[in-house]
């Protein structure tokens, strides 16, 4: 059913190209869903973002501005239908790929059956989040998501809720791609934060944290565990027995993170 909402997206996108280069448009929107989406819940970044959506929309016309929402309306029920990577789906239609420095998006069913690899078993993940009672996921070339969509749905099917128990750290080099991810992350309420940089030189230039992560105070639980990890080092040290402190939630370790590597994900 999604081949349906690629062409409903694809027809709304070349309303524009009359106008505007196509793949300036198709950069742009992403851009302003972006930033419409950060705004949202990213409180310290929002008036310089805000700078740049002013910037980017003062070069288009009503007519094609009133595009925009469409799209992004498509976007959302496509993703409420089926989530899949969508955006990458109308990158390609609209052909722009060829245009795009030779990108080319890993296509969705092998996205999906690497994700089963990676989660395996309902069993497998849960000893995988037996300590903190969720795991994190690394996708150092994310482009628009798909590797991490797919996990997201295959721990779903596992029957766990990714919503709580995945955290991703996502890197691209590309913005646009950033900004594909983030959008998709984002209206699937995936708790992540998205780097725009280089994964081998690790050197970045901005950092987008999706409103699944700010909401549920990522930041804050990753603090605690960094304190919690210390502590555990230095009671270790004490040869007479030191009890930590009792914490109520359920998301606290109890031991070490497992590790496993498939792919090109990274989960621990």
């Amino acid at each position: 059913m999604s081949s349906s909402y690629v062409a409903t997206i694809v027809k709304l996108f070349e309303k524009c190209r009359y106008k505007h280069d196509l793949y300036t448009v198709f950069s742009d929107w992403c851009q302003c869903a972006a930033i419409s989406l950060s705004n949202a819940a990213d409180l310290p970044k929002r008036d310089e973002r805000e700078n740049q959506y002013l910037e980017v929309v003062r070069w288009y016309d009503p007519a094609t501005l009133k595009v925009f929402p469409e799209i992004l309306g498509a976007v959302v029920k496509a993703l409420e239908e089926k989530p899949t990577d969508i955006l990458g789906q109308v990158f390609h239609a609209l052909e722009l790929h060829n245009t795009a420095r030779g990108q080319f998006f890993t296509p969705y069913s092998i996205c999906e059956m690497m994700a089963k690899i990676n989660i395996g078993s309902g069993d497998d993940i849960a000893a995988v989040m037996k300590g903190r009672g969720y795991i994190r996921a690394q996708e150092p070339a994310c482009g628009s998501g798909a590797m991490v969509i797919a996990l997201a749905e295959a721990m779903k099917d596992a029957g766990h809720n990714y919503q709580q128990c995945l955290h991703v750290t996502a890197i691209d080099i590309d913005r646009r791609a950033v900004h594909m991810a983030y959008i998709q992350f984002a209206l699937l309420h995936i708790p992540a934060v998205i780097l725009e940089g280089n994964t081998l030189s690790l050197e970045f230039r901005d950092e987008w944290k999706t409103p699944a992560h700010v909401l549920d105070q990522w930041d804050a639980r990753f603090r605690l565990w960094d304190q919690i990890d210390k502590m555990k080092e230095r009671c270790s040290s004490v040869s007479a027995p030191v009890s930590l402190p009792s914490v109520k939630t359920n998301d606290l370790p109890t031991q070490d993170y497992a590790v496993e590597k498939t792919g090109q994900i990274r989960l621990f």
